[in-house]
């Protein structure tokens, strides 16, 4: 399960920053990661941080204070370096976390197509999905929302005649079982396909290449060991995950994270 920063950095208990994680149902879980909320209202109080870290994961996102329905969802690629940014206005957000390899039958196209920045729902869905922007809108709450939602990814993958690219699926597996420790070579041998034939793939699939992948996976697993053990175990946390070299390990970290692991979970 992919971590992102909000649920890391210990907000102030008078913050109007308010950012929330829900499980899908069962069903859907080999395709969605998570339901996530992303509530702000600005006060007199210093604007936050929002950080998002890479997670190997698609999202598609409703911004529920849009001027117009067709503006208001939008899907988001895959990122290879962390981004930041300082909320000066208000936000409603819902979104939709989606595994990389599994999401091509809801968005139609390679993950890689969506890269270079946010496209709207709309060229990606057609305008009936304006509809569903309009209800996602009109709801009243999380819980609508997420019923909405699973109606319409029911619906679209009972309908959808694309499926994901087998070799980036069955790769990105052992990707997560080695917890990002594997190198492309090994992953190569457990596939029985060329170094060169995963690279395309990957490439093509996700528009990244499988070692750009494998660090996201090992910085999530990572992330995961760091929040659950105390600030003195993590030299030997990232020895385990082959940062044998401390500033290696925390130039690493500020790469994908923006900061340094004693920073990031300072009490």
């Amino acid at each position: 399960m992919p971590v992102q920063a909000p649920a890391i950095e210990i907000q102030s208990p008078a913050s109007d920053y308010d950012y929330m994680e829900y499980r899908p149902c069962q069903p859907l879980m080999p395709y969605v990661a998570c339901y996530w909320t992303l509530e702000y209202r600005v006060t007199s109080i210093q604007a936050p941080l929002h950080r998002i870290l890479p997670d190997g994961c698609v999202d598609i996102i409703f911004n529920l204070k849009a001027r117009t329905a067709s503006a208001s969802g939008f899907v988001t690629g895959l990122m290879s370096r962390y981004e930041a940014a300082i909320l000066t206005q208000e936000q409603s957000l819902f979104g939709i976390r989606f595994f990389a390899e599994t999401v091509r039958p809801f968005i139609q196209f390679p993950a890689s197509e969506f890269r270079e920045g946010p496209v709207l729902l709309e060229e990606a869905w057609g305008a009936e999905v304006n509809h569903l922007n309009e209800e996602m809108v009109a709801a009243l709450d999380s819980a609508r929302r997420i019923q909405l939602i699973e109606t319409f990814l029911f619906d679209v993958l009972r309908r959808s005649n694309v499926r994901s690219e087998p070799l980036v699926e069955q790769g990105m597996q052992h990707l997560y079982a080695s917890k990002g420790k594997i190198t492309v070579l090994s992953l190569a041998e457990k596939l029985n396909y060329s170094e060169r034939n995963i690279r395309r793939a990957f490439q093509k699939e996700l528009g990244m290449k499988p070692k750009e992948m494998t660090d996201i996976i090992r910085f999530q697993n990572l992330l995961q060991e760091m929040r659950r053990s105390k600030p003195n175990r993590f030299p030997d946390i990232a020895a385990q995950y082959g940062y044998y070299d401390q500033p290696h390990f925390i130039n690493s970290f500020k790469r994908l994270y923006g900061m340094s692991p004693k920073q990031a979970f300072q009490p």
